[in-house]
């Protein structure tokens, strides 16, 4: 297996980057994080870094800045903008800055993943499987189709989310808490008991058999064990 690659993290809002941090940990990228631009700047600099997330609203100074800084000492990893605004001109000033890619505000983590993912395919970094495989469920990451024994099944977004994110990480025990972001974003302000609602409706949607998969922890969340397939 080809090793994740480092990303660094450069985000002042709490909230997001303790979404960004844990979710990309979950998947196994190397994360380096900074609350400000000059620090993650140094941070770029200095660290072996495969991939930037960039915001554009920082405390000291602005994303466009930071980027074009950067560029101009020769760096060429991708770089990934954050920001809150959708005005054609914010995103050209951002991609003239720089930047390869950029993200409005709020965003889903499967939509993050993507544009990750293409930028480390673009910039000759390794990939991850994008078919995933267990106990006769087949799951395409690309196309998003889902199989059973090679019979189509239909599921939601979120539903979609839930099960990548398990056969990613068999046995691992998932928190609601981590579920409810990895789901349904970090911008969600609902209970966690709507994650019970969807594991509910995954585990329907494989059938009988293979709803065994998903084991409730009690008390903290679910994990997904393959040997439970009957």
């Amino acid at each position: 297996m080809q090793p994740k690659a480092h990303i660094l993290i450069i985000e002042d809002d709490p909230v997001i980057s303790e979404f960004l941090q844990t979710g990309l940990r979950y998947e196994g990228y190397q994360v380096l994080f900074s609350h400000s631009g000059h620090e993650g700047l140094i941070l770029a600099k200095n660290q072996s870094v495969d991939l930037i997330i960039l915001d554009i609203t920082l405390p000291d100074v602005d994303g466009f800045e930071i980027c074009r800084k950067i560029r101009e000492v020769g760096l060429s990893m991708p770089i990934l903008m954050l920001t809150v605004k959708k005005e054609v001109a914010d995103r050209v000033k951002g991609l003239d800055s720089g930047a390869d890619d950029y993200l409005t505000k709020p965003f889903s983590f499967d939509e993050l993943l993507a544009r990750i993912r293409a930028l480390l395919r673009r910039s000759g970094h390794a990939s991850e499987n994008k078919l995933l495989s267990y106990a006769g469920i087949t799951l395409n990451v690309e196309t998003r189709e889902v199989q059973i024994e090679g019979t189509p099944i239909e599921l939601t977004p979120t539903e979609f989310s839930l099960l990548e994110l398990f056969l990613r990480h068999p046995r691992r025990v998932f928190t609601r808490e981590i579920l409810l972001n990895r789901a349904l974003g970090y911008d969600y302000d609902g209970g966690t008991n709507i994650i019970d609602v969807h594991i509910s409706h995954l585990r329907n949607k494989l059938g009988k058999s293979r709803s065994k998969l998903i084991k409730t922890v009690y008390g903290v969340g679910y994990s997904f064990n393959p040997e439970n397939a009957s």
